[in-house]
């Protein structure tokens, strides 16, 4: 076993320096760097499976992967081995930020398979583009439309969290002379700001959700979470959908939602 004493931590910049960057099909770059665990194939098809339109708008970007990336403070520090000591410090990503660059570093021995890894690496994509370019009105109108319907659950805590405070029922306080003080449910009251945020959440995850499902074939119930209810799936497919009419897939992906019947 590797002795932590043995690993000489880097600085985000000495691995932005020395690891080579690659530039995707798709135009994304990125770069591996120490032992990561992982193929380089298979970081290749992660990578690529973003499509080129959104890949596009992610300028001055490049994802570095690392074993593991420790955040303390301002710093960030990069194990180019993994221990457990320094797993317990390390987080499963740090942005870091040269000149008018942005770099994502991702510990890749956080993650307990291919499945977390590239899910980890879409998320932050996800965000990135949201960031970067907004919501889609169509996409937007779509999810709103969902909530307006009561349709069950959310697709991360996020979401849920701002879809739940967007639609908080307000009160109305009444009193009669002759009587005690009445409280009467309103009409449901929409928080801007927090409806904002949840459909900037909603959003990003069914894009990360979506480029998940290029490269890898997973089950819908892996993505549960004991905190808050999954969306229904025939209202996650409907989104998914949209968002693949949006961003159609790179040649060589595919993209299709199938449904399995309980026996």
């Amino acid at each position: 076993m590797v002795d932590a004493a043995q690993i000489q931590l880097l600085t985000a910049a000495q691995v932005a320096q020395e690891a080579p960057v690659q530039q995707a099909p798709n135009g994304i770059f990125y770069a591996s760097f120490g032992e990561t665990q992982i193929s380089p194939e298979d970081l290749e098809r992660i990578v690529q499976a973003v499509p080129a339109t959104i890949a596009n708008a992610l300028t001055r970007r490049a994802w570095y992967f690392v074993p593991l990336a420790i955040g303390e403070d301002d710093e960030t520090s990069i194990a180019p081995a993994y221990t457990i000591d320094l797993g317990d410090r390390a987080i499963c990503h740090r942005n870091v930020s040269f000149g008018s660059s942005e770099f994502t570093f991702i510990s890749t021995r956080l993650m307990q398979d291919r499945f977390a890894l590239a899910f980890e690496f879409f998320i932050n994509v996800g965000h990135q583009f949201v960031d970067a370019v907004g919501v889609p009105a169509s996409f937007s109108d779509l999810a709103w439309s969902q909530v307006k319907a009561d349709v069950r659950g959310e697709t991360s805590q996020d979401a849920w969290e701002n879809r739940r405070r967007a639609r908080e029922r307000s009160h109305v306080r009444s009193s009669d002379a002759a009587g005690p003080e009445l409280v009467q449910e309103g009409h449901d009251h929409v928080d801007e700001k927090a409806k904002s945020a949840y459909l900037d959440a909603a959003f990003s995850d069914a894009l990360a959700i979506y480029m998940l499902a290029l490269p890898i074939d997973f089950d819908y119930t892996d993505l549960r979470e004991r905190e808050y209810p999954l969306l229904a799936a025939p209202a996650l497919a409907e989104r998914l959908r949209h968002v693949a009419e949006l961003f159609p897939a790179n040649p060589g992906y595919e993209f299709e939602v199938r449904y399995r019947r309980r026996g």
